[in-house]
């Protein structure tokens, strides 16, 4: 069955419907980086930002330098929303953060 292709149709189904998703109750959020203080500071602004948006999200905190590589970022702190990096090399003011977890 391998062979024929139907494990692999399976895979590509699956990243097609995240990109069409928008963040919303339930949905990802990163921040990627080392877990110094930048870092930190970008997750506790995404939370509050978050907050006032009354989303209900779960941010996971990215420390394994081979997972922040494989999203292509050299500089952190980076936040990945729905699977797509929407910043980095910066710490976002909640302002920010709430522009971008809108779109």
């Amino acid at each position: 069955m391998f062979l024929l292709g139907l494990g692999k149709k399976k895979e590509e189904e699956e990243p097609m419907k995240k990109k069409k998703s928008t963040v919303m109750s339930g949905e990802l959020v990163k921040v990627l980086g080392s877990g110094c203080a930048k870092c930190n500071e970008l997750e506790a602004n995404v939370k509050i930002a978050l907050e006032e948006l009354g989303m209900n999200t779960t941010i996971e905190h990215v420390s394994d330098f081979a997972q922040i590589a494989a999203y292509g970022v050299m500089s952190t702190p980076a936040l990945v929303v729905d699977g797509r990096v929407v910043s980095y090399g910066k710490v976002l003011k909640v302002e920010e953060a709430i522009k971008v977890l809108k779109k």
